[in-house]
């Protein structure tokens, strides 16, 4: 049966979309997850909601307790991982309010819990294999979905992480688009890690909500430009996940 974890999630908790909706408060091998878990359906399919910075947004990024997310959601024996994030653009070509469909990513993060994996049984190392960290089956739904929908949209994209909760640097923003970084945030590399270490399918739906502050002719980007781009475009998130799961098999 298909079970669906969606990280992130803003506006997904409306009752209008969010059928037969219930918290539950949980513990895990690795502390609490940043929030109470929402269950409930999606088109008749069920989630697992978790707010990745506390509902009232008061976990900062490096904060997170990445490992705890994760294992709750296996806990919950959610089958797949769906994430949604802002993040700041690095090219050109993608916009403020575009979404990109990662396929890869750049870990950049230096202070984080990013392995399930603290000591090796005898004769048993575990190194899990990530040439291709997202899964190919939710990204091609997602694309898909995308298309149907009119959106605008980016079918891959690499996203670098940061440490936060300050931005980059004139310099460090530019070493990250001469790496081949397309958008830049502080928060999917741990999950995405995780995710693949738990053999959970994971996805993540990225929204461009500035330039970061690589371009000479924007403003260096703001966390209410942030808050107000987000806020502007959500309903394209939303619909994107909402008609995604429905096709996840």
């Amino acid at each position: 049966m298909v079970k669906i974890g969606i990280i992130g999630g803003s506006g997904l908790d409306n009752p209008d979309i969010l059928k037969e909706a219930r918290d539950i408060e949980v513990d895990t091998a690795y502390g609490k997850p940043s929030s109470p878990l929402k269950l409930g359906k999606i088109h008749d399919v069920e989630v697992v909601l978790i707010a990745r910075h506390g509902r009232e947004h008061t976990i900062p990024p490096t904060q997170v307790n990445y490992r705890a997310n994760i294992q709750a959601l296996k806990d919950q024996s959610c089958t797949h991982i769906l994430a949604t994030t802002a993040c700041g653009s690095l090219r050109l070509e993608i916009e403020r309010g575009d979404l990109v469909i990662l396929d890869q990513f750049i870990d950049f993060t230096r202070l984080r819990n990013i392995s399930f994996f603290e000591e090796f049984p005898p004769g048993n190392a575990k190194h899990t294999a990530m040439p291709y960290p997202y899964s190919e089956e939710l990204r091609r739904i997602l694309i898909d979905t995308a298309e149907e929908l009119n959106l605008q949209y980016h079918k891959k994209g690499t996203v670098v992480t940061i440490e936060g909760p300050r931005f980059s640097t004139r310099a460090e923003s530019e070493m990250f688009r001469i790496w081949g970084a397309d958008v830049i945030n502080m928060s999917i590399a741990p999950e995405t890690i995780l995710a693949n270490e738990a053999g959970i399918p994971y996805a993540a739906v990225a929204m461009s909500t500035d330039y970061d502050c690589w371009k000479d002719d924007e403003t260096p980007v703001t966390w209410d430009e942030i808050l107000q781009i987000f806020n502007k475009n959500v309903n394209n998130v939303i619909s994107i996940l909402t008609n995604t799961i429905k096709k996840i098999k």
